[in-house]
């Protein structure tokens, strides 16, 4: 009997429970209701703004970005072209509007991908002519998702740094060209070239640092090379 009172009860218990439930419902349904109404205009305005927003940012990449995009691209080809045709001078550009050549197209267009790539082209023809400051900055302006063109782009930096006489700058640049790509031959290329350059600084244990990095991971590509260098740098 008094289990049957017991069950009764909490039965109770709980369909009070749930009529308080129900009853929340109500008054936060109400409680929103009555937001809703008294802010009214303000929602609208800021529902308004946030499609306005949408709307300006499609706008942009359509008729801003993607014309300046194909612009940028069609003036990077004609340098490319110039530069196919041993035209060097033209494909470096700069010095006319009729031809902007990779100069022109950087300064012109320098907040899309083509822009930045031509800073790219324009470092390395500037290196060519011997104008390693030049070329350096121009190369420091590159940037890409790339990450073979990264370490190039830090690898042709530590030639221009190593021609201006600053071999510690140039050394911690091909440092970060070991390590900007995951393409194993890359990799490779730049750190030996940093093994050299250690060792024709005569930072020994810099040098036997990379030659036994490529032991461990590229013995592939040295064909036992890296031992005579690891031996060297004992007598060096």
């Amino acid at each position: 009997m008094a289990k049957n009172k017991l069950h009764a009860r909490r039965k109770e218990m709980e369909g009070k429970e749930t009529v308080e439930v129900f009853k929340d419902l109500d008054r936060s349904a109400l409680d929103t209701e009555r937001f809703v109404e008294k802010h009214a205009k303000t929602l609208i305005i800021v529902f308004g703004a946030l499609v306005l927003a949408v709307l300006a940012y499609f706008a942009y990449k359509q008729f801003y970005v993607a014309p300046r995009n194909e612009e940028a691209t069609l003036s990077y080809l004609a340098a490319q072209k110039n530069l196919a045709d041993g035209k060097d001078d033209l494909a470096l550009g700069g010095k006319t509007a009729a031809n902007p050549g990779y100069l022109g197209t950087y300064k012109d267009y320098s907040d899309t991908a083509v822009g930045k790539l031509s800073a790219y082209n324009a470092g390395l023809l500037k290196f060519k002519e011997g104008k390693y400051q030049e070329a350096y900055d121009l190369l420091d302006d590159f940037s890409s998702d790339n990450k073979v063109l990264m370490a190039l782009k830090y690898g042709a930096m530590a030639d221009c740094q190593s021609n201006l006489n600053k071999n510690d700058d140039a050394l911690s640049l091909l440092d970060k060209a070991t390590s900007a790509s995951d393409d194993p031959y890359t990799s490779y290329y730049f750190t030996r070239k940093a093994g050299l350059m250690s060792l024709a600084m005569k930072k020994n244990a810099e040098a036997k640092k990379y030659f036994s990095s490529i032991e461990e991971k590229f013995a592939d590509y040295d064909n036992g090379m890296s031992d005579a260098y690891i031996e060297m740098v004992k007598y060096y």
